[in-house]
């Protein structure tokens, strides 16, 4: 059994084409919406709870996977290097699925950080309307902020109970809640940046798949600045970038009897 763990495109498509090869496939997701996309897919076992690190020993007890494919994307966060570990710590081949990096081009309306604190202290320096296409990871950086105390806070977020649930929480009006599935196009991203007055674009480097061109080439024709939050530097065993690379190495790590 594989174990792919998130509910991206790339997620979905390493689900159907693991099926082809004769795998069988589980796959954890933390929405509903993800579970019922997995079914359809032909995932075998679905875990449906939060990615988070305490709930990895939701994976413990059961039938371990022979590998684990982590597609959780843009880039890697705190989950997935416990998720690395964990496999480490049971012998079980851990694959990094990871996007390529977006070309970003010259201009000096593009300030570039590493981390969700260099982010907020930049947005908050660019502009008073603060224009958040990261969805709801790690939105109390921001919205807890004492830099954004007098400042508008938007959100694009995706159309789920507990992702609005959160927002609304964290004190966000209906005003300032946009729920739509992308990824945008460069004229959609520009009508909703024009329509919600943003001073400033934050975004992470989500690659092309992510929509990350579309959002940094409709805020530049609109002369707003943007903030983008570089993927980290991490080094893995075993990385793959395609659906087909990934396939290639299961194969020689798990071949099929």
């Amino acid at each position: 059994m594989i174990l792919v763990v998130g509910s991206t495109g790339e997620g979905r498509q390493l689900i159907r084409s693991l099926r082809q090869e004769g795998y069988e496939v589980a796959t954890w997701t933390d929405s509903t919406y993800g579970e019922q996309l997995a079914r359809e897919d032909g995932a075998t076992f679905i875990l449906t709870v939060p990615l988070t690190e305490g709930n990895l020993a939701a994976l413990e007890g059961g039938r371990q996977p022979e590998a684990v494919i982590d597609a959780t994307l843009p880039y890697p966060g705190r989950f997935s290097l416990a998720l690395e570990a964990w496999c480490r710590q049971n012998s079980i081949p851990y694959l990094r699925f990871l996007r390529p990096e977006t070309e970003l081009p010259r201009d000096s309306l593009i300030h570039q950080v590493t981390t969700w604190e260099e982010a907020a202290r930049a947005a908050a320096e660019l502009g008073d309307t603060i224009f958040l296409t990261t969805g709801t990871n790690n939105l109390e950086v921001f919205v807890n902020n004492p830099l954004f105390k007098d400042k508008r806070i938007v959100v694009r977020v995706l159309p789920e109970h507990r992702v609005i649930k959160k927002c609304q929480d964290l004190g966000l009006t209906p005003r300032d809640i946009i729920a739509m599935q992308g990824p945008f196009s460069k004229e959609m991203n520009k009508v909703m940046f024009k329509a919600y007055k943003a001073g400033v674009v934050v975004t992470r480097d989500a690659g092309p798949a992510g929509g990350t061109e579309a959002k940094i080439a409709a805020a530049l024709a609109l002369k707003i600045p943007v903030v983008l939050i570089k993927r980290p530097s991490i080094r893995y065993l075993y990385s793959v970038a395609t659906i087909e690379e990934a396939i290639l190495l299961l194969k020689r790590l798990i071949p099929r009897k």
